[in-house]
């Protein structure tokens, strides 16, 4: 049997605040009617109320457990990236080459996504992003 691994609470938080932006930002300042600032507002807390993964029970040692936990790490960036080019999982995961099954797993923290299908869906959620900077200029 493989050897149990850990993280303690204070690293994992420590890890997550390391992540590197996928791209720059710029702040802008811009002007819309009211009623699209409303309906944003709305998308917003609904985007908020989801449900992301809850990272896994302390162990007594007081560590997590440090596969789960990590899971549970990249698959709230991806949620959150996802939701933030504003598509589905269908569409990110057929334009990525992978079943939306595989997806939804990976986004729940069920599985341990491999290098390769975390460098695909980065692909095209960086795509997206590119996308929606351009529709904006």
């Amino acid at each position: 049997m493989p050897a149990r691994v850990e993280i303690t609470p204070q690293a994992y938080e420590e890890a997550q605040q390391l992540d590197e932006p996928i791209y720059s930002r710029v702040m802008a300042i811009v002007v819309i009617p009211e009623e699209d600032y409303d309906r944003f507002l709305d998308l917003a807390a609904a985007v908020g109320d989801a449900e992301l993964s809850g990272l896994p029970d302390l162990l007594p040692s007081g560590n997590y457990p440090a596969v789960e936990a990590l899971r549970v790490g990249l698959a709230r960036k991806l949620v959150k990236r996802r939701w933030a080019a504003g598509l589905t999982q269908v569409q990110v995961a057929r334009r990525a080459g992978i079943r939306p099954e595989t997806l939804n797993r990976i986004e729940k923290a069920k599985v341990t996504a491999d290098t390769a299908t975390v460098a695909k869906i980065m692909r095209v959620l960086e795509g997206a992003h590119r996308n929606q900077g351009a529709a904006r200029d």
